[in-house]
């Protein structure tokens, strides 16, 4: 029942989603290449896309709530309830012209696509689960969820100076906000999954329009196997959105020009919601805008997409500028000046990011043999994606080099690095078979079995993934309590200070991953301006004075970090043990401290 409670939640919005989205593409007109499936999941991403929009007007009024998420979702199911007709005679008319004709995609499936297929599937049974955990992911933790209580208690859009990003812009949070005003914290996962879900959706049917079946499941388990289900966060968001865009601007490409410019419109828009989720999105507009500017040059149709672009992510950047000067708080500080960071946050930070920095999953190296292929010089749709996806790569090694600033561009690489994978294993075949002619039989004999071996062991991992992550789902509050003091490091005596509040201000020390569970607000991090180092390198006398003055009246410490604190000499004088827990301490701060 909790599974299945959850995904009835996910089906009712999904559908107000797609109900609101298509009442406002089918002004549009159709597509210059129809396709039912590929529209559909279009219009429940631009649903998503309104619902952040309205969510966020909500919240700037002060009136987010319970009572206007409901509202807007009975409003969405409404509007899917009177499309339902037009859809649904549009299948028909689907039926009827397979009937008369049959389009490539509608070719038999072959030993490939079948096992291409079943990969998918292998691929996808582990996200069906992982969602249904208890929030245990560092960064949801830290600040994602964080933020996300905050609009929903509050029903407004607060700076909230604890979080260690208080100005980023917050588009897909507010997603989050509304599943916590009319549900639990496990629901905001499958708010994240549906936008990896719905991205995979759209790579299949990419490439069924522009390749063929097998590379539209290759490149769709590729995405499916990268992505990350199990936590709130906002990556998966901001690559469908970039990805909706993407195709809205092809769309806009093969259109006439009295009708690209809606489609032109729409992939604005989609980019908006990405730059209003992910500082990183806006890297895409140079692209993006050089792209445009080579076939569209009138004003007003570049103002129309300005609009559409600035209507979700207008407010986070204003008020960042007209509240720090720097619209783009805090990584523009060397343009625009510091704010609430100072020079050593930032060399901290960027070490931080090169420290982590590896290279994409190699299942996407592939992507480099896309030129070489039959499908470079067959599709313009294929070198496009292969161009933008080349851009970021390069914007990628340029700048950070850390895999997930890249996921943004992970959809269209995947269905790139399925390409490359054909075109390779293709050579290699084809090398074999005229190195050897006389063993041809023998080298199919061992192409199969190799094929087999892969699925094999894709079904064990597959099983092994799923049963993984159906363990950690907790039906239950005793299963849900075990889970989380397993997996989330101090979660036991953040919960007691939360049950516990005391009158003054709670300062954590590298419990960050844990401060969702702790009182709210809760203090401390290891950049900004309550950063650990103004704090924990001072003597215990200096220390405690220095918390007292700002309001602190507990501090609670990481089992690593303890013994550090409480070696300094004269510890025990100015602070006393509260509550310990797993090796985790909170201490009060003794009021007699001089």
């Amino acid at each position: 029942m909790f599974a299945a409670a959850h995904y009835a939640a996910l089906a009712v919005f999904v559908v107000s989603c797609w109900g609101c989205g298509r009442a406002l593409l089918s002004r549009f007109g159709a597509p210059p290449r129809p396709d039912v499936w590929l529209a559909a999941a279009m219009a429940t991403t631009l649903g998503v896309g309104l619902f952040v929009c309205a969510f966020q007007a909500l919240a700037i009024a002060g009136v987010f709530g319970r009572a206007g998420v409901v509202a807007l979702v009975a409003a969405g199911l409404v509007a899917a309830a009177l499309q339902c007709p037009a859809w649904l005679r549009e299948l028909r008319e689907l039926r009827e012209l397979r009937e008369l004709r049959a389009a490539p995609a509608d070719a038999p499936f072959s030993a490939l696509d079948k096992v291409a297929l079943a990969a998918l599937a292998l691929v996808a049974l582990p996200t069906l689960m992982a969602p249904l955990a208890p929030p245990a992911v560092f960064d949801e933790l830290m600040y994602h969820l964080p933020y996300a209580r905050q609009v929903a208690e509050s029903g407004s859009l607060g700076i909230h100076a604890w979080l260690r990003y208080p100005w980023f812009p917050y588009d897909y949070n507010l997603l989050f906000a509304a599943a916590l005003t009319v549900g639990d914290d496990v629901l905001p996962h499958f708010l994240s999954a549906l936008a990896g879900w719905l991205s995979v959706g759209i790579v299949y049917r990419l490439g069924m329009q522009h390749t063929n079946r097998m590379i539209a499941c290759v490149g769709a388990a590729i995405w499916l196997g990268l992505g990350d289900y199990a936590g709130a966060l906002i990556d998966g968001g901001t690559a469908l959105f970039v990805l909706a865009a993407c195709v809205a601007l092809w769309w806009w490409r093969e259109s006439p020009p009295q009708q690209g410019a809606r489609w032109l419109a729409l992939a604005a828009f989609c980019l908006g919601v990405a730059a209003g989720s992910k500082y990183q999105a806006l890297t895409f507009l140079p692209l993006v805008a050089l792209f445009v500017a080579r076939h569209e040059r009138r004003p007003r149709v570049w103002g129309v997409a300005l609009l559409c672009f600035l209507i979700p992510c207008v407010y986070w950047y204003a008020r960042n500028a007209l509240m720090t000067g720097d619209p783009f708080n805090p990584i523009g500080a060397r343009l625009f000046g510091f704010t609430n960071w100072i020079p050593a946050d930032y060399v901290q930070q960027v070490a931080d990011v090169h420290a982590h920095a590896n290279p994409p999953n190699p299942l996407l190296w592939a992507f480099l043999w896309v030129p070489f292929g039959a499908a470079w010089k067959r599709s313009a749709a294929v070198r496009a994606a292969f161009w933008f996806g080349a851009y970021a790569v390069v914007v990628w090694l340029l700048t950070s080099r850390y895999p997930r600033y890249l996921s943004a561009a992970y959809p269209l690489i995947a269905i790139c690095a399925a390409l490359g994978w054909q075109r390779l294993l293709s050579g290699i075949a084809t090398h074999l078979h005229r190195a050897w002619p006389q063993h041809e039989a023998a080298l199919a004999r061992g192409g199969r079995a190799a094929l087999g071996l892969l699925m094999a062991v894709l079904v064990v991992f597959s099983a092994h993934q799923a049963l993984a992550r159906a363990r950690m789902i907790s039906p239950t509050p005793q299963a849900r309590e075990a889970f989380l003091r397993a997996n989330v490091p101090g979660y036991g005596v953040m919960s007691y200070l939360r049950a516990h509040p005391s009158p003054g201000r709670v300062y954590q020390v590298a419990l960050s991953e844990a401060i969702y569970y702790g009182p709210n607000p809760i203090w401390g991090d290891a950049l900004g301006p309550w950063r650990y180092a103004d704090f924990i390198l001072l003597p215990a006398d200096q220390m405690a004075r220095k918390l007292a003055a700002q309001g602190f009246d507990t501090v609670v410490v990481s089992g690593p970090v303890a013994p550090a604190l409480t070696g300094k000499p004269g510890f025990d004088r100015h602070f006393a043990l509260l509550y310990q827990e797993d090796g985790a301490r909170a201490y009060r701060i003794l009021p007699t401290a001089p």
